[in-house]
């Protein structure tokens, strides 16, 4: 399922995309085999999977073995059932009301003008950067609403169940408007359909789907309600232990901190996700959309859905060790991001610790026969992996974690996903960039240069 974070190119520096056809159909990097299996496996055990993680934080202290026993005893089909529960008029309203607000100040507030990088087909989407604005205005407003007493973000809590179920069946229906749209009204021509119901409905039929000129949906799905319900989910979580406890526990407060540190660094550097695989190549489909929409509210924020029941001690010291180690490693990741931009925005000609960076000069032929060139960052944190980013991102997620400590294997599945999300996407990328559909000569022998003097992919020394 996707996250809204990673990189797109290792080191590279802007990449111009060569024309395609109108029609060209979204391309697949896995075998068929794989690509068939994950397709059918995600769209039919993610959503239950939601429900069965909310109910086991929730309802089931945190244990697998008790929803497991529950299931066994009642039947899968039947437990589920009587576990899964039903959208309310309450949990339409707080979905359909944060939507809203989210919507309109994307569309309302002011920002830079930002052009993303030339798609496939030859159009340069503009987007207005306006996301951290837009995060200080939802996290102001959500808090001033809870100190005033005009809402109680504990409500929220109480009706997540509620509020997942809406979430499942509301963005299935939602991806499906995105599978029509493409067909019948797409925004741009980079669109098409792969001769297959399920890959055009899983993988998406549009790059860049909108709603009039200006209203971008992947930057609504992914950004301002997939990356900002993370933000406010953190806050819920807080405020709920506090309304039952008198008091936060630090190591609610330790990862309450991290979360939002990290979710201000993405809005910090907004513009730079819109250059990332999630938006310049992954169309928009269920892989993208119902993933930031669902997966991401419910499976990036379990670790605070956790500690709402289980409130941990740390201890000054311990607490402290973590925050800084985890800030640590969202810094290092920050960093990272913003060597490769500096480097692109100065054409190479900048300092990467201290000195000239490294790179190598690529040359390229588009489809149109033009000579194009690219140039990849050998130096820096790109010369210790050609995806070293992917590490502090993971230690991150392990760090606002690892003050559940370890009583429950649950609260460890999103840092076990996104190893596992992110280790696919550092492969997905190494191969797009060594032999692309699109423009066969992108990299070319260039790639091969760049892997053999940057050798490891993501983990220095080891892979």
């Amino acid at each position: 399922m996707a996250k809204p974070k990673p990189s797109s190119s290792a080191g590279g520096g802007a990449k111009p995309a060569a024309a395609a056809p109108p029609s060209a159909a979204p391309d697949t990097v896995h075998s068929a085999l794989v690509t068939y299996t994950s397709m059918l496996s995600l769209l039919s055990l993610c959503p239950p999977f939601v429900i069965l993680l909310w109910y086991t934080m929730v309802h089931a202290d945190g244990s697998v073995v008790r929803t497991y026993e529950y299931l066994r005893d009642h039947g899968v089909v039947e437990g589920l059932k009587s576990i899964w529960p039903m959208p309310t008029v309450t949990a339409w309203k707080i979905i359909f009301g944060f939507g809203l607000f989210e919507a309109v100040l994307q569309l309302l507030l002011p920002g830079k003008r930002f052009e993303g990088p030339v798609s496939p087909a030859g159009n340069v989407p503009v987007y207005k950067a306006n996301g951290l604005q837009a995060y200080a205005v939802t996290l102001i407003t959500y808090l001033s609403l809870w100190w005033f007493g005009i809402f109680n973000p504990a409500i929220v809590y109480d009706h997540l169940g509620e509020i997942y179920s809406a979430l499942v069946f509301g963005s299935l229906v939602f991806c499906v408007f995105l599978y029509i749209k493409g067909h019948v009204a797409p925004s741009s021509s980079d669109s098409g359909s792969s001769g297959n119901v399920i890959i055009d409905f899983y993988w998406g039929m549009e790059l860049y789907p909108r709603i009039g000129k200006h209203f971008d949906i992947k930057v609504f799905t992914n950004c301002r309600f997939g990356m900002m319900s993370w933000a406010v989910l953190a806050v819920t979580y807080c405020i709920k232990q506090y309304e039952m406890n008198g008091r936060v526990a630090d190591s609610m407060l330790v990862n309450t901190a991290l979360m939002l540190i990290y979710v201000t660094k993405f809005f910090w550097w907004e513009s730079g996700y819109w250059c990332t695989m999630d938006i310049a190549h992954d169309r928009a489909g269920f892989y993208i959309c119902w993933g930031c929409l669902v997966w991401v509210p419910s499976i990036y924020t379990s670790p605070g859905m956790y500690l709402v029941n289980h409130p941990v001690n740390l201890g000054p010291q311990l607490a402290l060790s973590i925050l800084l180690a985890g800030i640590l490693c969202i810094y290092i990741n920050y960093d990272c991001d913003r060597q490769r931009q500096e480097f692109r925005r100065t054409n190479g000609k900048c300092s990467i610790w201290g000195k000239a960076p490294s790179k190598i000069v690529a040359s390229y032929t588009t489809t149109k026969g033009e000579t194009k060139s690219s140039l990849l960052l050998t130096s820096g944190w790109w010369g210790l992996s050609r995806h070293f980013h992917y590490v502090p991102e993971i230690l991150s997620a392990f760090f606002w974690t690892v003050p559940a400590l370890f009583n429950h294997f649950l609260p460890y599945f999103y840092v076990i996903f996104l190893t596992i999300l992110l280790f696919d996407r550092a492969k997905r990328d190494d191969d797009r960039c060594s032999s692309n559909p699109i423009v066969p000569s992108w990299y070319g022998k260039y790639w091969k240069m760049y892997c053999n003097k940057v050798p490891y992919r993501v983990i220095p020394g080891i892979y």
